[in-house]
């Protein structure tokens, strides 16, 4: 039945055969906002996102490595990472120099107030993720982590 607008009204009473609130998708979009709100209000670093802490996190793990490789470890896409590491640059967390092996290519490695600011932050970085999971059960947590690596 269409309205004054020419739009077909959905059947009163009849249940939806596609409920998008049970879709794996919309879960993760849900779970994905809740993890950021987490994130923005528990890390002491007010000024730090989500990405820029991995990118970080990263470069103090893995040492000097390719603007690309960070990227692909990272899971950001070419244009994601640049901004990334622009930002961290411009805070002075991360310095660039040549590969000595190709001198095309920069190496990212994070400098010394980098790895300190790092260090301080897992406190912080470690609450995001209990609080994140609070509402689950250690098993659950288990299970939950083990599920997203296997789809991620």
């Amino acid at each position: 039945m269409s309205d004054a607008r020419g739009e077909t009204a959905p059947d009163e009473g009849r249940a939806s055969e596609y409920d998008v609130t049970e879709q794996i998708g919309h879960l993760l979009r849900r779970a994905h906002q809740r993890a950021t709100a987490v994130f923005q209000e528990t890390l002491d670093d007010p000024g730090m996102t989500p990405m820029q802490l991995a990118a970080l996190m990263r470069l103090v793990d893995a040492g000097p490595v390719s603007q690309n490789r960070l990227g692909r470890e990272t899971a950001m896409d070419p244009a994601t990472i640049q901004g990334v590491i622009r930002r961290l640059e411009e805070r002075g967390l991360i310095e660039r120099r040549p590969d000595p092996s190709d001198r095309r290519r920069t190496l990212l490695s994070a400098s010394e107030a980098g790895g300190r600011l790092a260090q301080a932050l897992i406190p912080s970085a470690e609450k995001v993720s209990a609080r994140t999971l609070d509402p689950l059960s250690e098993s659950e947590r288990r299970a939950l982590i083990a599920l997203l690596k296997k789809i991620a």
